[in-house]
């Protein structure tokens, strides 16, 4: 799939041991040309873990991106409707959310 000039919406929830080897895929897309939009739920923008600090994983995504990170609700209602993006990821996504994205 070409992701060149790709608006990719980059969710990070909170399985927090899955930062290290997702937070470099957001990279590996801006190097082949998508913009992404950095989108953390609350746990995983707030919470310091055995995996590291939540202000850690934060520069280090704003750093590559080069964007603020979205992290409210007040803040991601607008993405929908505005069409902000044209791909959503959310790393990690379980069976029980992805289960409930099918329906």
């Amino acid at each position: 799939m070409e992701v060149k000039g790709k608006n990719i919406g980059f969710v990070l929830t909170g399985s927090f041991c899955t930062f290290k080897k997702t937070i470099p895929k957001m990279k590996e897309l801006i190097e082949k040309g998508a913009n992404i939009i950095p989108i953390m739920s609350y746990n995983s923008y707030s919470l310091d873990t055995k995996f590291g600090t939540a202000k850690e994983f934060r520069e280090q995504i704003e750093g590559i991106t080069g964007k603020k990170i979205i992290h409210t609700i007040q803040e991601a209602e607008p993405i929908g409707p505005k069409k902000l993006t044209d791909i959503m990821i959310i790393a990690p996504c379980s069976r029980k959310h992805n289960g409930k994205a099918c329906l």
